[in-house]
């Protein structure tokens, strides 16, 4: 019945199965067969006998990144980075967008829009460069200015390790808030107008009409919005930490991806085997969060993704 069900569709619709063919071509080329190579995990990986020649060891890459003193230090940094990322990332966009959506002159919110989508298409080594000379505490703009009030040298926020997650969560929030708010705006311009008439009538104040019309209205986006954000929780930017990292900051700036990056491919070390455990490792656990999160959101009877 089902097939039968298919086959009518597709011909009736055959043309958008075909618009739908090179991406499920690239995805299929490009995300599912390089899944054979995660068995890597469970090899010593041989160049000369290659993937599948290679010998089986099982767990032993698994245990050997557990029993490695970076362990704990590595974890407890992407879940710190990764949680504090994720608060601040998801609430601060949606509050955004309800407080541009109150502005009364069109004018002026699409001004406001504006400023804030610019910083999403600044490259990250190029918000990362910014920083540096921004916080500098010799040449620094902020470095001059803090001489300049209090005769005394700033001191250097990228050699703090404590400083180094501060720097990384708000930098993000001011590249990527405005980014981060279009798909809140756009469900908010899609609540009926009437509402907010039929209330401003019962005397209800802006900040009312906020919290029980507009707040509700973008909820069931918000919480599909955070089941996918926290399927990617422990997978913390790699290119900004790793421009961001130094000597003096590693204890607290050393995630998994930057680990993986180091592990398997830094030149003298290419244990392509470990890498890829820990890589695996990290994608577990991203699996189990977005199935659990998924699975509570579905039993309190909010919208999910299955």
């Amino acid at each position: 019945m089902q097939w039968t069900n298919f086959r009518k569709n597709y011909a009736s619709n055959w043309q958008l199965y075909v618009l739908l063919l090179p991406s499920a071509v690239f995805i299929a080329i490009f995300a599912y067969v390089p899944m054979a190579g995660i068995q890597i995990a469970f090899k010593t990986y041989d160049f000369s006998k290659g993937i599948w020649g290679s010998p089986w060891i099982g767990f032993e890459n698994f245990q050997r990144f557990f029993d490695s003193y970076q362990f704990s230090r590595i974890l407890i940094n992407t879940i710190t980075l990764s949680f504090y990322s994720l608060i601040v990332s998801f609430t601060l966009p949606i509050a955004f967008a309800l407080m541009l959506n109150s502005f009364v002159s069109p004018r002026f919110k699409k001004l406001v829009q504006t400023i804030t989508y610019m910083p999403h298409f600044i490259s990250t080594v190029v918000i990362v460069g910014m920083l540096i000379q921004i916080f500098n505490p010799r040449t620094g703009a902020l470095g001059a200015l803090y001489m300049f009030m209090t005769d005394k040298m700033l001191p250097d926020a990228f050699a703090n390790p404590d400083a180094f997650k501060h720097l990384y969560v708000w930098s993000g929030i001011w590249q990527g808030i405005g980014w981060g708010s279009i798909i809140y705006i756009a469900a908010l311009s899609s609540v009926d107008l009437e509402l907010h008439e039929a209330s401003e009538i019962d005397g209800a104040s802006r900040l009312q009409r906020v919290i029980h019309i507009d707040y509700p209205s973008i909820l069931p986006t918000a919480t599909i919005m955070l089941i996918l954000a926290v399927g990617n929780i422990m997978d913390v930017g790699f290119e900004k930490v790793f421009l961001m990292q130094n000597s003096l900051n590693i204890g607290s700036s050393e995630v998994i991806s930057t680990y993986v990056y180091k592990v398997g491919l830094t030149i003298g070390s290419g244990d392509f085997s470990f890498a890829t455990a820990i890589g695996l490792f990290n994608s577990v656990i991203n699996f189990a969060l977005l199935v659990a999160v998924n699975f509570t959101v579905s039993k309190l009877g909010k919208n999910s993704l299955w």
